[in-house]
């Protein structure tokens, strides 16, 4: 019998892509007003993104890394401004003025950010019937503000988000905090999610079963993931989901 719903948030019931690319595009438009011809906004904004999502390079992960294991992401993501400025050749940038790129980014996405339509009425229904868990992998920086921002914690029972955790999805330990909470076995569980490494992987390691939201992404078959179910967009979940919850 199935008792409860792991859930992703970001590209699974949130439109992460979205918000990401609202924010990208106000940023590239901010440097350009600022910068002119010298520097390439959107290119910029692309790799500030890329950087944020740890889309390093060996030599950015010997930089970043230290940073925010020894000071913050906050810190990191100033420092990641700094020297993708430097490197466009805009020097002698202050603390200041990369503070102000990064509160503008951050809160242009958050206004951007929103549920995929259909999801809050989804998670409505589901709740009657099942213990709702959000499992968000990230760091408090960023995941915080997007769980306020749609004021998730109205909409299900339990937030679990990765960078307050010892681990992080696809570790079997945040799966098991997850089973506790919602107080049930993993076969009574389902969990939905966009990430084959994080969620599916995770999910199969812990005996659960697995729903890939699968976007426009290619099941790569040298991972060896495969999930149970797969859908190929989140306004597709709620019919699986009964279709499940029937068998």
């Amino acid at each position: 019998m199935l008792k409860a719903l792991f859930l992703d948030l970001d590209e699974t019931l949130c439109d992460t892509l979205g918000a990401n690319e609202r924010a990208k595009q106000l940023m590239a438009q901010d440097l350009e007003t600022q910068y002119g011809s010298m520097l390439d906004g959107q290119a910029f904004a692309d790799a500030y993104v890329a950087g944020i999502y740890r889309q390093w390079s060996v030599d950015q992960h010997t930089r970043y890394m230290p940073i925010i294991e020894q000071q913050s992401e906050e810190d990191f993501r100033l420092q990641l401004i700094k020297d993708l400025l430097t490197e466009r050749g805009a020097n002698n940038i202050s603390d200041v003025a990369a503070q102000a790129l990064q509160d503008k980014f951050d809160s242009d996405r958050l206004e951007s950010f929103d549920f995929y339509p259909g999801i809050v009425e989804f998670l409505a229904e589901a709740r009657k019937l099942f213990t709702l868990v959000v499992i968000t992998n990230g760091p408090e920086f960023s995941q915080t503000p997007k769980v306020e921002r749609v004021h998730l914690a109205d909409h299900v029972d339990h937030i679990i988000i990765g960078g307050q955790e010892p681990e992080e999805k696809p570790a079997i330990s945040i799966f098991d905090k997850a089973l506790k909470l919602a107080n049930c076995q993993a076969h009574e569980v389902i969990h939905v999610g966009d990430s084959l490494a994080s969620d599916i992987a995770g999910a199969l390691n812990s005996g659960i079963t697995a729903v890939w939201v699968q976007h426009q992404q290619p099941l790569d078959a040298e991972l060896g993931i495969n999930p149970h179910h797969t859908v190929l967009h989140p306004s597709e979940i709620p019919a699986l989901i009964s279709q499940l919850h029937q068998v």
